[in-house]
């Protein structure tokens, strides 16, 4: 279920970011690191946006940025639960994270694989522990198809993916859920709590010139970084999509932990298509009960565009003035 709403949690949550950084997830992660209200735990990497090899660096690079080297970082997933391998590389750069230089990691990739390093993380916190998947969502379906008795660990399950209309990889389909949609079904079907957060929500979260600007103004590194990301970000998008600004897809998921009442959800029944000719990773999103079955997810519908955008920059700054 939804929190109810508020001005963030009582105290921080426990959290795992597993991500595909991604210069929308590389935003996430600075939203996360910044935020009081998140107890980041460990960031786990996956396929997607690039290779897992890029993904993992971009990561480290992320954190090292961020000031944040004491958070481990466990590396994932090569391929989908099929052995398919889809990259979104065509958006982000070859390296995933193309644009601005940063320093190298400062800190080394965890000796323990993703699903290991998310089942520590599981099995060490005095409480449930969220999980929120910003790229195909492959590392938490294989934690729950080989750690069902820790299922009680979890308290929710917050994923990027999907849309209750149109896609962007395919007419139809969102880039993660077509990366792996045996994994989303995994997940769907795991009787967790589940919130969707898809691209009809994401597209409302606009990096306008307006917000960029924001961030080039900011009196420190991180801000003018997250400036020019946008910039290779958005320029990705105007030739492919031909948005005017970019969407900043993946800091929503967080933004929905942090601050659950920016969105409007709805509890409804959701299913991803895993054999369709035309159709595959496509999200069937019943808004409207048509196939009366038990609702498995709260769906994320609007967005308070204002509030999503002062809670991000301000945590971009809150982090940019602390290093």
């Amino acid at each position: 279920m939804v929190p109810a709403p508020g001005r963030g949690p009582a105290r921080p949550i426990p959290t795992v970011i597993d991500c595909d950084p991604g210069h929308d997830d590389a935003i996430a992660l600075l939203l996360a690191v910044a935020s009081p209200f998140i107890d980041l735990r460990a960031v786990t990497t996956t396929f997607g946006n690039c290779s897992v090899a890029d993904a993992t660096r971009n990561a480290l690079r992320i954190l090292t940025l961020a000031g944040a080297t004491e958070i481990p970082v466990g590396r994932g997933a090569a391929g989908s639960l099929a052995g398919t391998t889809e990259l979104g590389n065509y958006v982000h750069g070859k390296r995933g994270l193309d644009g601005p230089d940063l320093a190298e990691p400062g800190f080394e990739v965890s000796g323990l694989p993703a699903v290991e390093l998310i089942e520590r993380v599981l099995a060490d916190a005095d409480e449930p522990v969220t999980l929120i998947a910003t790229g195909p969502i492959t590392n938490v379906a294989t934690l729950l198809q080989r750690h069902v008795a820790d299922r009680s660990r979890i308290r929710e399950i917050i994923f990027m993916g999907g849309s209750v209309d149109r896609g962007n990889h395919t007419p139809t389909a969102e880039f993660n859920t077509y990366a792996d949609p045996e994994a989303l079904a995994v997940v769907l079907g795991s009787g967790l709590p589940v919130r969707m957060v898809g691209l009809n929500l994401t597209h409302q979260a606009l990096a306008t010139p307006e917000v960029v600007a924001r961030m080039r103004a900011m009196d420190h590194h991180v801000g003018h970084v997250a400036a020019e990301w946008m910039g290779f970000f958005g320029s990705s998008y105007r030739a492919i999509w031909e948005f005017a600004a970019p969407p900043v897809h993946d800091p929503c998921t967080v933004a929905a932990l942090i601050r659950p009442e920016l969105i409007e959800w709805r509890r409804c029944f959701v299913a991803v298509e895993t054999k369709g000719e035309w159709t595959r990773g496509t999200t069937v999103v019943d808004l409207h009960d048509r196939y009366h079955r038990p609702p498995n997810a709260d769906v994320a519908l609007t967005l308070d565009v204002g509030g999503y955008w002062d809670l991000v920059l301000g945590a971009i700054d809150t982090l940019g003035k602390g290093r």
